[in-house]
């Protein structure tokens, strides 16, 4: 058989083999999470409710985009820090444009099984989470505040003031 015959050959069937999206792009992604202030925690779960990662602010860790066979993946960000309200922040990814080369270089094998097994067929949506933590209402240092006393804890300089209520 001739060489370039045979090599021609080859060049086929990996042309065939492979797949658009899995050549062109990725099958996990960096995400880069930022947090004011900083150091806060940081807890990620994916669709199933697993926990993938803890951490603390700042962070950049890496997501698989797919879960499973033509599955796309989700994840939760947690962030939480003593003093401030958690805040939780969704994760998602979107179908790849290169998916659609498989129409002209990939072919059947490559749209409808490389990619779909690699999670190659999607990409992350963000690449950033900069949130700004929001302090605690319970926590924070205001000088005005709903006080509840009982009777006992009531200063004697008060108790001349006080009303009868209900009687």
């Amino acid at each position: 058989m001739n060489k370039s015959f045979t090599g021609m050959i080859l060049s086929g069937i990996m042309l065939i083999a492979t797949s658009c999206a899995s050549i062109v792009s990725k099958s996990n992604y960096p995400i880069s999470i930022n947090s004011t202030p900083s150091e806060a925690k940081i807890s990620i779960t994916d669709k199933k409710g697993k926990q993938i990662y803890i951490g603390q602010t700042p962070a950049i860790v890496k997501l698989e985009s797919g879960s499973g066979f033509f599955g796309k993946a989700r994840y939760q960000v947690v962030l939480e820090k003593p003093g401030y309200t958690p805040k939780t922040i969704p994760v998602t990814f979107k179908l790849d444009g290169w998916y659609f080369g498989n129409i002209l270089l990939g072919g059947v094998i490559g749209m409808l099984i490389v990619d779909p097994a690699t999670g190659a067929m999607y990409k992350l949506d963000t690449e950033f989470i900069n949130e700004t933590l929001v302090q605690n209402a319970l926590t924070s240092s205001s000088k005005e505040a709903l006080k509840v006393y009982t009777l006992n804890e009531v200063p004697p300089e008060w108790k001349d003031h006080l009303t009868a209520v209900g009687q």
